[in-house]
C-alpha cells in the first residue's frame, strides 16, 4: 500500500536572486520609464558601498541613494565614512522593526563645484505597522574629490 503525498496548488516562489542581482534597495531604474527594470544592488549602490575606498560615490544624488541602501541594510561603517567629519555622530543607531518601503529623490541641485543639495521622501514602516514619511532637503560637500553627507532638514 502507498500513501499519497500531499499536493500543492500553490504557485511555487521563485528562488530569490543571487545577492549582486537583487534589486537595489534606492530603486534606481535602468531608464526612465516603467518598463525599465531596477538596477541591481551591485550595478547601482553596491559598488560605492561594497568598494568604498576606491569607487566613491560621483554626486551628491548617488551618494543620498547609496545611504539609503546603507539605512536599508544596515551598513553603519558606509554610513559614517560617507558623513562629514564635523557633523558626524559617534555611532549609527538602527531602530528595531523598522521595514524600509522605498526611496523617492524630488529633486537634486548642485549649488556650485563643491555643494549640493537632495530633496527625498524614504517610506517606511515602523514596528506595530505604523507607515511613516521621511522628507529631508539634505546637504552635500565635495571634499578631495568625495562627496559626503552634512545634515539635512526635515521637510
Amino acid at each position: 500500500m502507498t500513501q499519497s503525498q500531499p499536493v500543492s496548488l500553490a504557485t511555487p516562489r521563485p528562488p530569490a536572486p543571487p545577492e549582486g542581482l537583487a534589486a537595489c534597495p534606492c530603486g534606481r531604474s535602468s531608464g526612465p520609464s516603467p518598463q525599465h527594470r531596477p538596477l541591481p544592488y551591485a550595478k547601482c549602490c553596491g559598488r560605492y558601498i561594497d568598494h568604498f575606498d576606491t569607487t566613491p560615490a560621483p554626486d551628491a544624488e548617488s551618494l543620498m541613494r547609496s545611504r539609503y541602501t546603507a539605512f536599508v541594510r544596515e551598513q553603519a561603517p558606509y554610513l559614517l565614512a560617507t558623513w562629514e567629519a564635523a557633523h558626524r555622530p559617534a555611532q549609527v543607531a538602527f531602530d528595531p522593526g523598522v521595514r524600509w518601503l522605498g526611496l523617492q529623490v524630488r529633486a537634486h541641485r548642485r549649488l556650485d563645484g563643491e555643494r549640493a543639495e537632495v530633496e527625498f521622501v524614504a517610506r517606511q514602516r515602523m514596528p506595530g505597522g505604523r507607515a511613516h514619511r521621511l522628507h529631508e532637503l539634505s546637504r552635500f560637500v565635495r571634499q578631495e574629490g568625495r562627496w559626503f553627507y552634512v545634515d539635512g532638514d526635515l521637510r
